[in-house]
């Protein structure tokens, strides 16, 4: 595994802490021997990235807020000077939605900035990052965002972060379609529940971690460190052929249909339990 992605250089946009699925992401990937360029949106991240940065070599670390159109149009001249005149992948691991659209479970009182900035941040933010890149992606680089069953199926509390993931697996297919000709894989990588900061913040967390881990077949949560060791996989040259996929690291979950027999042999629906 330590050469695994030597030589290979991936921006990494969206880690927050060490409970980020994106930070579980950058430990595979510097154990794989790739060089990584870590980024954050505000200041306040930046001690917490530079401290990351120093247990992985030769890390690079520099500012980045995905909504600034500024930023993002001088991202690549700013690791020329660096001296990263290419990039072999890129890592999408962006979502964001305001606190007051998840608190209901009707989305339709979700406001028009709300549902504006959760599609900008967690959907076009790929776009945006692409667009800045795309000069220095060399033939045969991977781009693999982060994605949720939400998109699929409707989650209490999830709300408009599952529209924004629907548009975002929508998006993946689009984009690998586009960069294709460019010998440009996109992919995603759909992740079961785990315990982050971020997934932290939808109520009624804790009860869908205990469903996740009660009703998937291998009856256990996934662990960062296993989307880590897929999105390797889908960086490296060994996923050559594979693009515009939507990767499932759940423990199974997806396929679960909801449908069990209890003690009693009476069919339940176990999709409509409320899990608040």
């Amino acid at each position: 595994m330590q050469d695994f992605l030597q030589g290979k250089t991936i921006f990494i946009a969206g880690i927050a802490s060490t409970r980020s699925i994106a930070y579980g992401v950058a430990e595979i990937l510097n154990q794989c021997g790739a060089r990584l360029i870590l980024s954050y949106p505000s200041d306040k991240l930046e001690k917490r990235l530079n401290e990351y940065a120093q247990l992985w070599n030769n890390s690079v670390v520099l500012k980045l807020d995905v909504n600034d159109d500024s930023q993002l149009q001088n991202l690549a001249s700013h690791l020329k000077q660096l001296n990263i005149n290419t990039l072999d992948g890129i890592v999408h691991s962006i979502a964001f939605a305001p606190a007051e659209s998840l608190a209901s479970d009707d989305i339709s009182l979700t406001s028009r900035q709300d549902f504006q900035s959760t599609l900008e941040t967690s959907c076009f933010s790929l776009n945006a990052l692409v667009l800045a890149l795309r000069s220095i992606l060399i033939s045969g680089s991977s781009i693999v965002s982060m994605t949720y069953e939400g998109s699929q199926k409707v989650v209490p509390h999830y709300n408009v972060m599952g529209v924004a993931k629907a548009a975002l697996e929508s998006n993946i297919r689009y984009l690998a379609s586009a960069l294709g000709r460019d010998q440009i894989r996109v992919n995603a990588i759909s992740a079961g529940p785990i315990k982050t900061l971020a997934a932290a913040g939808v109520p009624g967390f804790r009860k869908m971690l205990h469903h996740a881990e009660s009703h998937a077949p291998l009856h256990r949560l996934t662990q960062t460190r296993e989307v880590g060791q897929a999105t390797a996989f889908l960086l490296s040259d060994w996923a050559s052929a594979i693009t515009g996929e939507i990767i499932h690291v759940d423990c199974g979950l997806h396929m679960i249909s909801g449908i069990e027999i209890d003690s009693n042999q009476q069919v339940k629906n176990i999709n409509k339990k409320p899990l608040t």
